[in-house]
């Protein structure tokens, strides 16, 4: 054979056996580098091997895996749904107990900030009214009043149940219980207030805003046509006429005269006593016990014992507070009305009467 054509050389030898599967020899990955097909070394995952080694290959899955994913993510989805449901549910039937309920409770409702809507705190006396498990229910009172007829709703409410269910009702006040707020502590068994505490402020105020001038200024024109004398009272575009400064007045009087005649029917005296009291001022609640405002000064720990005292609970009471709506159950139940107010609710600029602490 020619010198040309030189035999091919020899393969070279295998490499050596690794028992532990983890690296070629004679590489420089150490040599617990990791499972065969965990490492990242050239070979896992179908990597190219080094020459001679053959490819680690990617472990299988089996269909168990998957199945038990799937089931996995059904279960946090069902269990986000019932969550929700869970949510909803409570807020309709608003009611969420803090401790256990072994039949001896007291109910604590808040009312606070400006009362202006008196359905949400009469639902609540209400409901508690008719459970009989609830021994007694304590109004947290921390507000500066609000509207008159909204203030005198509750207020008879308060006094139907306790006349009606015999059900002991009790206020509590925090920082604030003025005007409307006092009128429906008024309707309650007992009235407690911190030393300094305000209360007080028994008085009718009615106000808008005269934004005539502002037109005016702007050159713009507020048209009305209206049958009646008095239709048009009120309107926030002119001064009031001295006929009608008199026509409102009187509506103020008369619903101050009731806000005197209810006070004393709560506070079983009489409207010549009370009266000298109703100058719109306030009092702490140190200068209110001796003028017969309330009858204990003591925060809201004293009341709710002594109130748990009074029907008979020994120890500490078990405590029954309406839900709170948030989120998508407010707006599932039509709170979303607060977060996103309508139109007509920006544009009703109507005078108003109020029982309101200012």
């Amino acid at each position: 054979m020619p010198e040309d054509f030189a035999s091919p050389p020899p393969p070279p030898p295998p490499p050596p056996a690794n028992p532990q599967g983890n690296a070629p020899s004679g590489s420089t990955f150490p040599p617990n580098y990791g499972p065969v097909y965990g490492g990242g070394y050239p070979g896992a995952y179908g990597r190219p091997a080094y020459p001679g080694y053959p490819a680690a290959l990617a472990p299988r899955r089996s269909g168990w895996f998957w199945v038990a994913v799937i089931g996995g993510s059904l279960a946090v989805i069902a269990l986000l749904i019932t969550a929700m449901l869970w949510s909803t549910v409570r807020a309709f039937t608003g009611t969420s107990t803090t401790t256990f309920n072994t039949g001896s409770s007291i109910a604590v409702i808040d009312v606070d900030g400006v009362i202006l809507d008196a359905d949400k705190v009469d639902t609540q006396l209400r409901k508690f009214g008719d459970d009989s498990s609830v021994k007694a229910i304590l109004l947290h009172i921390n507000s500066p009043g609000g509207g008159a007829a909204a203030s005198q709703e509750i207020y008879h409410e308060v006094l139907r149940i306790r006349q009606e269910k015999h059900k002991k009702i009790v206020a509590s006040v925090e920082s604030v219980g003025a005007s409307g707020a006092y009128y429906i502590a008024s309707a309650c068994d007992k009235i407690y207030a911190n030393d300094a505490s305000v209360v007080g402020s028994i008085g009718v105020i009615m106000e808008w805003t005269n934004y005539g001038d502002l037109m005016r200024w702007a050159k713009l024109k507020n048209v009305i046509i209206h049958a009646g004398e008095l239709k048009d009272a009120g309107d926030p575009s002119r001064d009031l006429t001295p006929k009608e400064q008199a026509y409102f007045q009187s509506l103020v009087d008369n619903m101050y005269g009731q806000f005197i005649h209810d006070v004393a029917e709560g506070r079983h005296t009489t409207d010549d006593k009370i009266r000298p009291l109703a100058t719109g001022q306030v009092w702490t609640g140190q200068q209110s016990l001796p003028l017969g405002l309330i009858d204990k000064v003591g925060g809201y720990r004293i009341a709710l014992m002594d109130t748990a005292k009074d029907v008979g609970i020994s120890g500490e009471p078990d405590i029954v507070k309406p839900s709170t709506k948030k989120g998508l159950s407010a707006f599932l139940n039509g709170d979303a009305d607060d977060l996103f107010p309508t139109p007509g609710k920006i544009l009703n600029q109507a005078p108003g009467f109020y029982f309101m602490w200012k």
